[in-house]
């Protein structure tokens, strides 16, 4: 018993016509009444009672009809949910924070514009977080500041960022001349989460001018930072497109440092057993557009 010997079913119980069912079907008349007997045979019942060349359906008929119905309606929908999963499905897309904050509402909303029935489910994260989700298979992919080591994750390298010192706006040193990492080290640092790609980026550059980088706080949210540097709690590093706004208005100042530029590659990244789909792959791209294109100030 196959799914094409049910359709063949409809057919002839609709038309109630072998002949006519099988010009819809495009079969020949026999391979359409060799079907019906298939069936009969194979269940030990009578679909249609033939009297006078003619075709009546039988109580079992009708019953059959009612199971082949649901069964080949069910077998359709299923068809078409799968081919048209690009326009209609669920993609589920992780972003770092800064990334989470900048770049990912001005993607969805342009790539939303293409794809106005797909859902896209997002998730901000620190990068650690994230990689266990790809990992997990809970996410189709992620878009991280800074890179992965993980063997089991492909990356694709997007726009690189640059974290910028971030002082109290009183701070004199953001007038001076220069300044270099070493004259910070007597300052709090007031940093993100542990987990964060923007805090392990700095641990490493840290521990190559042999500098102690301990936080005075840790914190997920960029604006708490920025108001804790504005009020003199410490100083900080976070990424540029994500303070500018704050450094204009003076709320924080900031200061260029001579002997360390800060700037990092920011990632795409997936399992490499990961299946992607053209979608998939179209938000990869627009990610990738845009993480390159300025957006206007505020």
């Amino acid at each position: 018993m196959t799914l094409r010997h049910m359709k063949i079913f409809l057919a002839v119980y609709q038309t109630q016509h072998m002949t006519r069912a099988a010009q819809q079907l495009r079969m020949t008349q026999p391979a359409v009444t060799r079907a019906i007997q298939e069936i009969e045979s194979y269940y030990g019942i009578r679909l249609f009672e033939r009297i006078n060349r003619k075709l009546y359906i039988t109580e079992m008929g009708n019953v059959f009809y009612t199971y082949a119905v649901h069964i080949v309606d069910s077998f359709d929908q299923m068809e078409k949910g799968l081919r048209d999963w690009d326009k209609l499905g669920l993609l589920r897309v992780g972003t770092s924070i800064a990334i989470g904050t900048d770049l990912l509402p001005r993607v969805l909303v342009r790539f939303q514009q293409d794809y106005p029935q797909l859902r896209v489910r997002s998730t901000i994260s620190n990068g650690a977080a994230l990689q266990q989700a790809l990992l997990d298979n809970e996410l189709d992919f992620a878009v991280i500041e800074g890179n992965t080591d993980r063997e089991e994750l492909a990356k694709r390298a997007i726009a690189p960022d640059r974290l910028v010192l971030i002082l109290p706006p009183d701070d004199p040193r953001a007038k001076q001349e220069t300044l270099e990492l070493k004259d910070l080290a007597q300052d709090a640092f007031l940093l993100r989460d542990k987990g964060s790609v923007g805090r392990a980026f700095l641990e490493r550059v840290f521990a190559l001018h042999d500098i102690p980088l301990v936080p005075a706080m840790e914190s997920v949210s960029t604006q708490a930072i920025v108001q804790a540097v504005h009020l003199g709690l410490g100083v900080s590093f976070l990424p540029e497109r994500l303070v500018e706004g704050a450094v204009r208005a003076g709320v924080v100042a900031s200061k260029e440092l001579a002997d360390e530029s800060f700037v990092r590659e920011n990632h795409i990244i997936w399992h490499k057993h990961k299946f992607l789909t053209a979608s998939a792959k179209a938000l990869m791209d627009c990610f990738s557009r845009m993480s390159w294109e300025q957006e206007e100030p505020v």
